[in-house]
């Protein structure tokens, strides 16, 4: 319910917001109008996707499709309105779709380096203390974990290793948590 809402009033106050501010042209480049117009709508998307809303349109397919199978979307979500402007381009002309394609990628970059929720990361954890680890993983991920028993070969001593895939906003807050149960933990992200 917050988040529909949240995606309704974002909504309106964008088309709201667009007819009444004034338009200043920064310039008359078009090039740069895409590029810097792709990098503030990117911002604009992730301090909504932060707030737990969209922006509406094709947010709304990328925010289902992550959610439901745990994916990062957005670069498919790109491709999907990438074809949609091809077929805008071969009716209304190639030019605009073009600019609008560079848009598009622009936008999409800044919300890869924005907003990270559904990005992976790896964790591979060399500790003395395995259990204490997974409950730090467990407790602030809600992911499980999985041990593995080796031989460390430069002193070939019996090593335990706790693997865990955790999202890349958690990960920070994860190694630093381990870091509190074990000092001296090796830590591969």
């Amino acid at each position: 319910k917050k988040f529909t809402i949240f995606s309704v009033v974002s909504i309106l106050l964008s088309g709201v917001l667009v007819d009444i501010l004034p338009s200043a042209a920064v310039t008359d480049e078009v090039l740069l109008n895409a590029i810097f117009g792709g990098i503030v709508n990117g911002v604009g998307m992730t301090i909504c996707l932060k707030a737990n809303a969209t922006t509406g349109g094709t947010d709304f397919v990328s925010i289902f499709v992550s959610e439901r199978y745990g994916i990062d979307a957005w670069n498919y979500i790109m491709a999907l309105n990438v074809v949609i402007l091809l077929i805008a381009g071969s009716l209304f002309g190639w030019t605009k779709a073009m600019y609008s394609i560079i848009f598009q990628f622009s936008s999409t970059q800044v919300l890869h380096a924005m907003y990270q929720r559904y990005q992976k990361e790896t964790l591979f954890v060399i500790t003395e203390w395995p259990d204490e680890v997974y409950q730090v993983i467990k407790e602030n991920t809600n992911h499980d974990a999985t041990l593995f028993k080796g031989i460390g070969l430069y002193l070939y001593k019996t090593r335990k290793m706790v693997y865990s895939v955790v999202s890349r906003e958690e990960a920070r807050k994860v190694i630093r948590k381990i870091r509190e149960v074990d000092s001296k933990a090796f830590i591969n992200v």
